[in-house]
């Protein structure tokens, strides 16, 4: 069966990364009903790269926007590692997005847009979702930008 999502992924020039393992005791995803939990996922370049930095401290408002763009690829990866295929993917419910940030930084939604924009531009209006954006003191491994979903699956 023909996968129209890989199509516009290759139209794109985009290729996902391998969906990471976890770093502690949790699972990537978790399938319930016909909604896929998929964990927070880190800015993680393709290279395995990291991308670290604090918004409005020594990271400005576009790398945070491709920081939250690697997120939403890693969590593609893992909607695909865990549906077998993104054309089983009918709607993104909800991102929450976790954008660490100096105190007085307040474009938490700008960057988070990063994510936003690119699965809108994979997925079209199944791609629209609803979503929160906030600033916190610190992340995992230092990374500038941690976001999970909510994703409505086809069986």
């Amino acid at each position: 069966m023909d996968d129209k999502i890989e199509a516009r992924l290759a139209t794109l020039g985009i290729v996902l990364p391998e969906a990471a393992s976890p770093v502690a005791n949790y699972v990537p995803t978790l399938l319930s009903g016909n909604l896929l939990y998929v964990s927070g996922q880190v800015s993680k370049a393709a290279d395995g790269s990291i991308i670290r930095g604090c918004l409005g401290n020594n990271m400005a408002v576009a790398q945070g926007q491709e920081a939250a763009r690697h997120c939403a690829l890693n969590i593609l990866a893992q909607a695909r590692a865990a549906l077998g295929r993104l054309d089983r993917i009918q709607q993104i419910v909800r991102l929450t997005g976790f954008v660490n940030s100096a105190p007085d930084f307040t474009d938490h939604p700008q960057v988070i847009n990063g994510a936003s924009d690119v699965m809108v531009e994979i997925l079209g209006d199944a791609g629209r979702h609803t979503r929160a954006a906030v600033g916190v003191s610190s992340l995992p491994l230092g990374c500038a930008v941690e976001i999970d979903a909510i994703i409505q699956f086809a069986p």
